[in-house]
């Protein structure tokens, strides 16, 4: 759930990640206090927008986030009036008096009372110190079965009153070995403005997100741009850019049997969540987050 800005106009800005989000009828209701809270908002709108070979099943309902999906996010992480430390990351955790010694790649170490793990599988087996030896057989195997797709995002930012002219606001391609889906996305947030340029992304496909997954962004940038010329010719030149390699996209294969959370150690707690242990999408994030937050309770 990322939105990046345009480093010429911080109000343009592109969703690089989650698109939309799909509510199916079974979350409609076991999830409605999540969506009426964030409709009442305005943090999510209804998608009135056309998207372009978009398939829907009968009884699923899609919102858009009009200020990028990060605002979801950034709606969660106000709401907790938790101490947000960003680009911070962790290399190591260890046991220390009981609690837990949190060492990041710069910077001193941290104690902590209580760790929970949301970053995507592989990257907690990459973690060193105590954890590694805390993690049971049978855990390591279900985090090593959690499997990801890769794929590429690039963003493209224009000047203000410039024009794309195509009938949607999202587009998915069937037939392109690079591109497999395009968006317009101030036209997706149904937003128009005579200050502020469109923006667009687009999403590569699977396959050539794992043919390329260690090729520079720049050389596949370039790749990218020529692909779209045959989707979209004639696009006005961007005045800015922002290509994004998802390594850890989306969840193809869930960790088994994990009931939405994996408790590694319980005195001290160490939790792991996040959609490797239900499905990628918002609902499955919260699910997750559910399943944490009763394995926190019954610890407190």
């Amino acid at each position: 759930m990322t939105t990046a800005s345009s480093p010429h106009n911080p109000q343009s800005t592109v969703d690089l990640g989650a698109q939309y989000i799909t509510c199916t009828p079974h979350y409609a209701k076991t999830h409605q206090s999540f969506y009426d809270e964030l409709l009442a908002g305005g943090i999510l709108k209804p998608l009135i927008s056309p998207i372009d070979g978009m398939v829907t099943k009968e009884g699923d309902c899609n919102f858009v986030a009009p200020h990028g999906v990060s605002s979801i996010i950034n709606h969660y992480l106000k709401q907790s009036g938790a101490d947000i430390c960003f680009r911070q990351r962790v290399t190591q955790i260890n046991l220390r008096d009981n609690k837990w010694e949190v060492s990041r790649e710069t910077g001193s170490s941290e104690q902590f009372d209580i760790v929970v793990l949301t970053m995507p599988a592989p990257q907690i087996l990459q973690l060193r110190g105590d954890i590694t030896n805390l993690i049971s057989e049978c855990q390591r195997q279900q985090l090593e079965s959690v499997s990801y797709s890769s794929r590429y995002a690039l963003g493209l930012f224009y000047e203000a009153g410039t024009k794309i002219d195509v009938p949607w606001a999202g587009r998915y391609i069937t037939s392109n070995p690079c591109i497999r889906f395009i968006s317009i996305d101030n036209k997706k947030r149904n937003i128009e403005s005579s200050e502020i340029g469109p923006s667009l992304v687009i999403h590569t496909t699977v396959p050539f997100g794992v043919t390329h997954l260690e090729h520079s962004t720049e050389d596949v940038q370039e790749l990218i741009f020529k692909q779209l010329e045959n989707i979209v010719p004639g696009l006005p030149q961007p005045v800015a850019t922002k290509c994004q390699k998802w390594r850890h996209s989306q969840v193809t294969n869930a960790a088994a049997n994990s009931l939405g959370q994996m408790t590694l150690h319980l005195q001290p707690l160490l939790v792991c969540g996040g959609d490797g242990f239900t499905q990628s999408n918002f609902d499955g994030c919260i699910t997750s987050a559910l399943c944490v937050l009763e394995a926190l309770k019954n610890h407190i």
